[in-house]
């Protein structure tokens, strides 16, 4: 009998892309990632705590919200008939990730844009942490569209790749909600602030979580660009530029995304990431399309993975 667990796992996976494109994200204060971020929100704060006890109560507290966020997901991957599953598990899997709000995130900031360089920079203030205040157009975008290519793999194939990689032993919805949930710490934490020592756990897990998806982003992003011409800028901007951002993921990704589009991201005084023979009013349209582009083919071949491995499991009797 062909496992029939994994060939939903498969169907899910594609209908969630469904779902997000149809839906985004719903601005909805009962959103499970709205009510995550309040109870972040809510432990969250430095000041509450002693700065001798602030990393081992990061830590506590990564431990407590995960489980929190994770349970539902759990027990709905547990006990709900199959049936249920396959119509309700999209939808929830789809809150674990943002395909289509990120794209429109960045193309808020290019259509503020068109109102003045204060609009673009009260828009792109939405997406990124770092002081808008002095930004001029170009940095505006960079900031945007570098928004875009990080989140590439926090938020779209990451939550996808561990939804694939539990599934075969049922607990898909858990892997894709532990590793959103940590995300969400780390995007509200991970800062070099007064908020390091609070945010020191969530900050290296979450470098821990997304190591592996980062160089699967990486790999669909250079076969992307090769079939558009652009595969050995993208290698060689990759190889360059790959380690000056802070971290040891995102900045392949983006150098990659940089070298294939033939773009420059730039944050002053932090990095410069890419040649930039095109500007980014030119060159960020590429950015989404290779978004989209890598989305497709992960989610293409994660849940043809699913199928190959049921076939798999199915002739050999495992």
């Amino acid at each position: 009998m062909v496992p029939t667990n994994l060939i939903i796992a498969s169907i899910v996976l594609v209908l969630a892309l469904g779902v997000d494109r149809l839906i985004g994200d719903p601005r909805s204060p009962y959103h499970p990632v709205a009510l995550l971020g309040r109870f972040i929100g809510w432990w969250g704060q430095p000041a509450r705590y002693p700065p001798i006890l602030q990393r081992a109560t990061g830590t506590l507290f990564w431990l407590i919200t995960v489980c929190l966020f994770t349970l539902p997901f759990f027990l709905f991957g547990r006990y709900a008939p199959w049936l249920i599953y396959l119509i309700c598990a999209p939808v929830l899997l789809k809150c674990c990730f943002a395909w289509r709000a990120l794209e429109e995130h960045a193309l808020d900031v290019v259509a503020a844009l068109k109102d003045g360089v204060d609009a673009g920079r009260d828009q792109v203030k939405l997406m990124v942490s770092r002081d808008t205040s002095r930004l001029d157009p170009e940095h505006i975008r960079s900031a945007a569209y570098e928004s875009v290519t990080e989140n590439l793999t926090d938020s779209i194939v990451s939550p996808l790749f561990y939804f694939a990689l539990f599934s075969p032993f049922g607990s898909g919805l858990c892997g894709a909600a532990v590793l959103r949930g940590a995300n969400t710490m780390d995007a509200m934490l991970g800062y070099r602030d007064e908020r390091v020592r609070l945010g020191w756990f969530s900050a290296r897990i979450d470098d821990v979580f997304n190591y592996i998806p980062a160089r699967v982003t990486t790999f669909f992003l250079l076969a992307y660009f090769l079939t558009k011409g652009t595969g050995r800028h993208a290698w060689q901007v990759m190889r360059r530029d790959g380690k000056k951002r802070p971290g040891f993921n995102g900045g392949i990704v983006m150098a990659a995304m940089a070298g294939g589009c033939g773009i420059r991201f730039d944050k002053p005084g932090i990095y410069t990431i890419g040649n930039g023979e095109r500007s980014l009013e030119e060159g960020g349209p590429d950015i989404i399309r290779a978004v989209r582009a890598v989305t497709l083919s992960f989610a293409a071949t994660a849940a043809g993975t699913l199928i190959l491995l049921a076939w798999l499991i199915h002739i050999t009797g495992i």
